[in-house]
C-alpha cells in the first residue's frame, strides 16, 4: 500500500503542485528539503501502525519548511522486523526515508532474535507515539506472597515483569497463556494473579478485573506517564538494584511494551537534515487541534531520542537479559 501527502507552510496551491510532480528521482529543494520522501511501516495495511505512519506524513508535510510529497511504504507484518531490515538495508538519498520502529522490532534485537539484521541505536529519532504499560494483581505487592504472573511468551516484552519481580525478590512463577488469548483474561479465570495491561489504567477497568495497579514500567528519569500519574514507576520501587544492567534490561523490554512507534531516520543522515525533519515534527506536534487520547500519546523529538536510547541498550545489557531468559525460563532465541 502507498498513499501521498504533500502540504506546504506558504501555500496550499504549491503543496497541490508538488504532490502532482512528483520527481523519479527527488532532489533537495530550495531549503534543503527534500522534494519528497518515503515513510516505511510495518503492516498490515489496516493496522494501527499503518495508521499512525499515515498521520504522520500528513503533519510532517505540513510541518516542512518548503512543500514536499510524502508517500507511506507498508511493509512486512507487525512485529517490524522485515521493515527495519529493509530500512536499514537502503541506500535511499539523504533525508529521504524513515522508518516507523515499533517496540516490537527493539525487543527482537534485545533478545537475539537472529532474523533482526539492523542496528537502530545510531538511528535519528524525530517523533513517536507511546502508549502506557503497567503490571497490576490481585493482591498489594507489598503483601509479597506469590506470584502466578500471566505471559503471552518467553520472548515477548512482558516477560520483563517476572524479572522486575525477581529483582523485588517477590516469589514469582510465569502462567503462560495460549497464543492470541489476553494476558488478563487467564487472571479473571483465576490461572493467575497478575499481568501486564497495556492501555490507560483506569480504576473501573482495573476495579472490573479484581486488580490492583502494582507498577508502571515509565522510565526513571522522565516524570510519570500522564495517563497513569497516580500509579508508581518501577524506577521509583527498585531503588538500590543489585543488578543495575538487570534493571536496564527491564527497562528496555518496559518500553518496547509502550513504543507503539518511533519515527527514525538513517544512522548517515547529514545533521542539516535531521534538524529540518525534527523541525516539521514540533510543528506538526503544536499544530494538533485534537488533544492526544489517553491511549496513544505522541512525542517529539526529544523524548524520542530518550526511547529510543532505552529501548536499544548496551550489548551488555542485552547479552545479560538473554542469560536471565536462559537461566530462569530456559529460553533462547532462534
Amino acid at each position: 500500500m502507498t498513499r501521498l501527502y504533500a502540504a506546504t507552510r506558504r501555500s496550499v496551491i504549491g503543496a497541490a503542485l508538488a504532490a502532482a510532480a512528483w520527481p523519479q528521482r527527488p532532489a533537495l529543494g530550495s531549503d534543503g528539503v527534500p522534494d519528497a520522501a518515503t515513510v516505511i511501516v510495518p503492516g498490515p495495511e489496516d493496522g494501527p501502525l499503518a495508521g499512525f505512519a499515515l498521520r504522520a506524513a500528513r503533519g510532517l508535510a505540513r510541518g516542512l519548511v518548503q512543500a514536499a510529497a510524502l508517500r507511506v511504504s507498508v511493509q512486512g507484518g507487525p512485529d517490524g522486523i522485515t521493515a527495519a531490515n529493509r530500512f536499514a538495508a537502503s541506500n535511499a538519498p539523504d533525508g529521504r526515508l524513515l522508518l516507523a520502529l515499533p517496540g516490537a522490532a527493539a525487543q527482537a534485537l534485545l533478545v537475539g532474535d537472529t532474523r533482526a539484521r539492523f542496528e537502530p541505536r545510531q538511528w535519528p529519532a524525530i517523533a513517536g507515539c507511546m502508549m502506557p504499560a503497567l503490571l497490576a494483581g490481585r493482591f498489594p505487592l507489598g503483601d509479597r506472597r506469590p506470584v502466578r504472573l500471566a505471559l503471552p511468551g518467553p520472548g515477548a516484552p512482558e516477560a520483563a515483569a517476572l524479572l522486575a519481580l525477581d529483582l523485588l525478590g517477590v516469589p514469582a512463577m510465569p502462567v503462560f497463556v495460549s497464543g492470541g488469548v489476553a494476558p488478563e483474561t487467564a487472571v479473571q479465570s483465576g490461572a493467575a494473579d497478575a499481568a501486564v495491561l497495556l492501555g490507560p489504567a483506569r480504576p473501573a477497568a482495573l476495579s472490573a478485573l479484581g486488580l490492583t495497579p502494582w507498577f508502571t514500567f515509565d522510565d526513571p528519569t522522565t516524570p510519570r506517564d500522564p495517563a497513569a500519574a497516580e500509579i508508581a514507576g518501577l524506577g521509583e520501587i527498585i531503588t538500590d538494584p543489585p543488578r543495575p544492567d538487570l534493571v536496564a534490561a527491564v527497562r528496555a523490554a518496559g518500553m518496547a511494551l509502550r513504543a507503539r512507534a518511533l519515527l527514525v531516520l538513517p544512522a548517515l543522515t547529514s545533521a542539516d537534515s535531521v534538524a529540518l525533519w525534527r523541525g516539521a515534527a514540533r510543528r506538526w506536534l503544536e499544530d494538533q487541534v485534537t488533544p492526544a487520547t489517553d491511549t496513544l500519546r505522541p512525542i517529539g523529538p526529544t523524548e524520542a531520542t530518550a526511547t529510543l536510547a532505552t529501548l536499544c541498550p548496551p550489548p551488555a545489557v542485552a547479552l545479560a537479559y538473554r542469560e536471565w531468559l536462559f537461566r530462569r525460563l530456559a529460553w533462547q532465541a532462534t
